[in-house]
C-alpha cells in the first residue's frame, strides 16, 4: 500500500486529523462537489439496488440543527447520526476540513512533499519526494525508511495515518509548523526537523520508456488531470504504445476520470451509476485514440475514480490491465451542507463498469496478475501488443 499527502475525504480521517488523498488504502470519494452529471441530463432510469445508507441528508441536517439549538456541537451530532447509519463511506467534515479537501482537488496542500508505502516488516518506505519541497531540501530520498514522526514509532501503522501525521491538522499545524522525522537509510539512522509548506502538485507525469513507448503516471484525478492525460496521448509519437500507471491512485473527480478515459475511446459508455436506485450513465467524449497499444498498470491502491477508468478500458477491450486487484471503492457519496457550515456525505449509490460489474467491495481483477516487478511485466505486455514497451 502507498500513500501521499494530498488531502481527501475519508471516514477514517476526521476532525482533529488531516484529510488524506490516499494512494493505496485511503477511502477516496468518487463523487465530489459538481463532479456528477446534472440531474437534468438525459439518461435511462432503471431500478438498481438501493444505496447502503439508511439515513438521509435531511436526517443529518435535522440532528445538527437541534444540537445547535441546544448549544451543542452540530458537527458532533451529525457525526453520531452518520456513525449509527451503517454507511461504510459516510462522513462529516467541519468547514475548514472541507475547504482543505477542495484545495486538494485544485492540487494545493500543506505538507512536507513525500509519498510512501507500507513495506515488509511493517516499515514505511518513501517512494517519491517532491522536488523543492521540505523533504527534498532535507535530503530525504526515495527508498529511505520513516521510523518515527515527532518521536513516536510509525512501524506497522497504516500508511494513511503516517501521511496524516506528516500533514498535520491545518488549524494546529499550518504551513511553517515543524514535524520531526526519524529516518533510516542503509542501516544509518538520523532525524530531521522539517517545516510544513504550502505545496502544489503535478498529478500527471509523462515519460518515455526504453523503446519509445509513452509512460503516463496519474497520481490523482484532481482538476485538469483529464486534459493532461489527453494531451500526453496526443503528443505521443507515431504509433508508440502507452503505459497508463494508476498504481496508488486514490481517485478524485469523476469528471476528470471520464475525460482521461475519453483519451482512449471514441465515445460510448464509461460507467453507469445509480442515485437512490435510479441508473444514470457516464459517456466518453468522441475522438479519442482507439488504436494505440495500451496497458493499464494497477494495484491495491487503485481506487474509486481510478477504478472507473480501469474498468471502462478493460471492459471495452481497449487495454490490457496488469498488476494486482484494485481496492474496490465503487460507491457514490453526495455532499450536503449543514447549518454550521460543516458538510455531511452519505452514500447514495454505486458505480458499475460498462459490462455491468460492481466494483464496491470487489475491486477489478487485472488481465495479467503480478505482485512483483509489475512495471517490467507491463512493459513486456505492451511490447507484445506492438507498443515498443
Amino acid at each position: 500500500m502507498s500513500g501521499s499527502e494530498l488531502p481527501q475525504r475519508s471516514r477514517g480521517v476526521r476532525r482533529g486529523a488531516a484529510l488524506t488523498f490516499v494512494f493505496a488504502s485511503v477511502l477516496a470519494t468518487a463523487a465530489a462537489t459538481n463532479s456528477l452529471p446534472r440531474s437534468d441530463e438525459k439518461s435511462p432510469v432503471l431500478p438498481l439496488r438501493a444505496a447502503s445508507s439508511t439515513v438521509h441528508g435531511d436526517d443529518v441536517a435535522r440532528a445538527a440543527a437541534e444540537a445547535m439549538a441546544d448549544g451543542k456541537s452540530a458537527t458532533e451530532a451529525a457525526e453520531e447520526v452518520v456513525s449509527r447509519s451503517g454507511d461504510r463511506w459516510g462522513a462529516v467534515y467541519d468547514k475548514s476540513e472541507y475547504e482543505e479537501f477542495e484545495q486538494g482537488l485544485d492540487g494545493r496542500y500543506t505538507g512536507v512533499g513525500l509519498a510512501a508505502r507500507g513495506a515488509a516488516g511493517g516499515l514505511i518506505e518513501v517512494t517519491r519526494v517532491q522536488p523543492g519541497a521540505p523533504a527534498a531540501r532535507a535530503g530525504i530520498r526515495a527508498g529511505d525508511t520513516v521510523r518515527t514522526v515527532d518521536g513516536a514509532s510509525v512501524a506497522k501503522r497504516p500508511v494513511t495515518e503516517v501521511m496524516a501525521l506528516l500533514r498535520g491538522d491545518t488549524r494546529s499545524a499550518p504551513a511553517g509548523s515543524s514535524v520531526v522525522l526519524g529516518l533510516e537509510r542503509d542501516g544509518h539512522r538520523w532525524t530531521r526537523t522539517l517545516r510544513r509548506a504550502e505545496l502544489t502538485t503535478e498529478p500527471v507525469t509523462v515519460g518515455t520508456l526504453p523503446g519509445g513507448a509513452r509512460l503516463i503516471r496519474v497520481e490523482a484525478f484532481t482538476k485538469g488531470t483529464g486534459a493532461r492525460v489527453r494531451d500526453a496521448v496526443l503528443d505521443a509519437p507515431g504509433d508508440a504504445g502507452v503505459l497508463l500507471d494508476l498504481r496508488g491512485n486514490g481517485g478524485g473527480l469523476v469528471s476528470e476520470a471520464v475525460t482521461a478515459a475519453s483519451a482512449f475511446l471514441d465515445g460510448g459508455l464509461v460507467a453507469t451509476y445509480d442515485i437512490n436506485g435510479e441508473q444514470r450513465v457516464l459517456n466518453a467524449d468522441p475522438g479519442g485514440d482507439t488504436t494505440r497499444p495500451l496497458v493499464v498498470l494497477v494495484d491495491s491502491g487503485t481506487m474509486s475514480a481510478a477504478e472507473l477508468v480501469t474498468g471502462a478500458l478493460q471492459d471495452r477491450g481497449r487495454s490490457i490491465t496488469v498488476g494486482a486487484r484494485t481496492f474496490g471503492k465503487g460507491s457514490v457519496q453526495m455532499p450536503s451542507k449543514l447549518p454550521d457550515g460543516s458538510v455531511a456525505e452519505l452514500t447514495v449509490g454505486h458505480y458499475r463498469t460498462p459490462a455491468g460489474h460492481g466494483v464496491d467491495g470487489r475491486g477489478i481483477t487485472p488481465d495479467v496478475q503480478v505482485s512483483e516487478r509489475a512495471q517490467d511485466r507491463a512493459r513486456t505486455v505492451l511490447s507484445g501488443l506492438g507498443g515498443n514497451g
